[in-house]
């Protein structure tokens, strides 16, 4: 499934429209979700058959595009379905019980194959629902010529800080073919470097959010003096929100960028399986953390691993910074302590390029051995044998009395 995006150009009266018709799909959610919490055994289908008594009950919930209702019924479901499946795993911590959603700067509104509708030369969009929002101009790079009418399977619109987006869900395989590199490579993720390899190349990290902190901490000072529901309020709380909008964006532009490159250059790529969420709970390095988008940057890799075809491997990160990338002793250390320094062997090098050697060779180990189920004792008994033997080492059941 593909995803492009375009910008929506129209009138103030349009964009008015569109907002009728985000608030109406957070509603229908919302409803749904209530409607859960009253009636706890009910499923799925229930959810979706529950908009049409919404849409009887409330005139303006009718005007709503029917797969509209639907689909805001859908996002309902998945919130219910994730919180099921959480309990059901025992996931440690909150499970994350749904909750409403509230009126936001960011909203959306998702329509399946009915509601909308693409002019002739792609660059126009009419929505034709009860709302009448009539036709926007698209802004954006792709071209959609490329795919036909049936392959778009949902439209959503996303209100941002900036304007107003519309997105194509395009049911579309992407595969690219490369050119092998043959060579392989482990990531070592961190904060001095925004990542260190195993060949001892280091990228730096950008700290976009450090470097507009400033204006940012100004911006909310001006937001702060003024008063509750006024104009000014809304003002500076809309220049807050795009600066935000930006560093976010500038985020994600880096990630894609590293994460392409690095997948491009070899054909194996390991990297460290972090639990992000755990490592945020340092009060002194979670904003530093935050801002580096480790959790991002590992799924563009993945993502970018299986279009073109590479092989991405996830390794625990027990001891990859202890122990020593020539011997495999293990060397204790403080985070402070930047240089590895082995006192077995000698080996002096920087502390992160020695956990991206220590990566890679897990990740070198872990490929081709998934799913063996030779047991420890046969394959010792193979190896000391010149031909392995035929027969099974299992013993032979006990004749019954």
């Amino acid at each position: 499934m593909l995803v492009f995006e375009a910008k929506l150009e129209g009138t103030n009266e349009q964009y008015g429209k569109l907002d009728e018709g985000i608030r109406t799909a957070r509603f229908v959610r919302n409803s749904c979700i209530r409607y859960w919490m009253d009636n706890r055994d009910i499923g799925r289908y229930e959810l979706s058959a529950y908009c049409a008594v919404l849409a009887r009950e409330f005139e303006w919930a009718n005007k709503l595009n029917s797969m509209a209702r639907q689909a805001s019924a859908e996002r309902a479901w998945s919130a219910i379905s994730r919180f099921y499946d959480n309990c059901k795993k025992k996931v440690p911590g909150l499970k994350g019980c749904p909750r409403y959603k509230k009126e936001q700067t960011h909203g959306s509104v998702e329509y399946k194959t009915s509601g909308w509708k693409l002019s002739e030369d792609r660059r126009r969009i009419t929505f034709s629902d009860g709302f009448d929002a009539g036709t926007f101009k698209l802004w954006g790079t792709r071209d959609l010529h490329f795919y036909q009418l049936k392959q778009f399977k949902r439209v959503r619109v996303v209100r941002r800080a900036d304007g107003y987006y519309v997105q194509f869900c395009v049911d579309q395989e992407r595969l690219e073919k490369r050119e092998p590199t043959l060579k392989t490579v482990g990531i070592h993720v961190g904060l001095n470097h925004f990542l260190t390899d195993s060949n001892g190349e280091t990228v730096a990290n950008p700290r976009h959010l450090r470097k507009s902190e400033k204006s940012l901490k100004r911006l909310q000072r001006r937001l702060s003096k003024t008063k509750k529901g006024s104009k000014n309020r809304a003002k500076f709380r809309n220049k807050l929100a795009r600066k935000h909008l930006k560093v976010s964006r500038q985020r994600k532009d880096f990630v894609v960028k590293t994460a392409r490159c690095v997948v491009m250059s070899n054909d194996l790529v390991a990297y460290e399986d972090l639990k992000v969420r755990n490592m945020v709970r340092n009060r002194h390095l979670a904003k530093s953390i935050s801002d580096a988008a480790w959790t991002q940057f590992r799924t563009w890799v993945e993502y970018f691993g299986k279009v073109f075809g590479v092989v991405t491997v996830a390794v625990p990160p027990d001891y990859t910074s202890q122990n020593c990338s020539n011997c495999g002793k293990v060397v204790k250390k403080s985070l402070s302590t930047r240089t590895h320094t082995c006192h077995h062997c000698g080996h002096t090098q920087d502390r992160d390029a020695n956990a991206a050697r220590n990566i890679l060779e897990r990740g070198l180990r872990t490929v081709g051995h998934t799913g063996t189920s030779t047991s420890v004792d046969e394959t010792d008994q193979y190896l000391s044998e010149e031909t392995p033997s035929s027969k099974s080492t299992r013993r032979n059941r006990k004749p019954k009395k």
